[in-house]
This record gives structure tokens, C-alpha cells and sequence, in this order.
């Protein structure tokens, strides 16, 4: 169980993350994405929430990364419940962009987690040209991620 901004209880990393940025000018990122899409499992004891925002703020277990006006109405995403979240191609292309930075374990388990539940393709997610090579680094990781002894 993990504790919002008001100490207030939460069961679910969903419930959350939903408790701590909803109704926020903010929109979900990388591995924080992942986790709401419910494609990461997340980590024991997660505590952060990655967000792009177009300020800094002052919230507790949320790191900003704050991108100007025009790289912040580029950013594809959708609204579930008050929180604003990117696109599964949005994470995953931000994250393949940063692939020397990005948590790559969760970018890996959710590629598995997309693959098996649409029917062993990764159609549907578009990767930008430009993080291909990055994408077949990680392509057969993600395939046999649950496959690992």
C-alpha cells in the first residue's frame, strides 16, 4: 500500500496515481505510463511518478520533466478519469528514444505483455524510424521475457 500527497491510503499503484496527479495540467510518462495501461507490473516499494508537465511542481513522488508549450501539445496521450496519460507508442518510442536512461526491464515486460495479449504481434504500436534500432535490441527480450528460468 502506498500513500498520496495527503497520506491518504491507497490499495492499487492505479488508484495512486489517480490520486496524485488527476486533475493535473500533467500527462503520465514512460514507465509511470506503462504502470497505469496496466501493461508494467511496477516495483515493490515504487514511489515515483513520472510526468511531463509544462512547469515544475511541487508534489511529492512525482518527478517533472518540463517541456515547453509546443512539446508539451505534441505529446499524444489520452484522458482516462481526470489523469492525462500518453499513448502506449508515445511511452514506448519516449523510452526507446532514452534507451541509454530508460528503465528498460519495464519497457521489455510491457512489449511482453502487449505482445501476448495481441496475439504475439506488436502491430498496433508504431515505432518512429528513427528508435527502430533500439526497438530490435529489445524486440526478442520483450518476446521471451516471461519465457526467462
Amino acid at each position: 500500500m502506498v500513500l498520496t500527497n495527503n497520506n491518504t491510503p491507497c490499495i492499487t499503484d492505479w488508484e495512486w496515481i489517480q490520486q496524485n496527479v488527476g486533475g493535473q495540467d500533467v500527462i503520465l510518462r514512460e514507465e509511470s505510463a506503462l504502470l497505469y495501461l496496466q501493461l508494467f507490473n511496477g516495483y515493490l516499494g515504487e514511489d515515483n511518478i513520472n510526468v511531463y508537465s509544462r512547469q515544475a511542481g511541487e508534489c511529492d513522488h512525482v518527478n517533472y520533466r518540463v517541456v515547453n508549450d509546443d512539446e508539451f501539445d505534441r505529446i499524444m496521450y489520452f484522458m482516462d478519469n481526470n489523469v492525462m496519460c500518453s499513448t502506449l507508442s508515445q511511452a514506448v518510442n519516449d523510452m526507446l528514444r532514452n534507451f541509454d536512461s530508460a528503465d528498460i526491464e519495464a519497457l521489455a515486460q510491457a512489449l511482453s505483455n502487449y505482445y501476448y495479449s495481441h496475439n504475439e504481434s506488436f502491430d498496433g504500436i508504431t515505432i518512429l524510424p528513427e528508435n527502430m534500432a533500439n526497438f530490435n535490441n529489445i524486440h526478442d527480450w520483450a518476446v521471451e521475457y516471461y519465457n526467462e528460468s
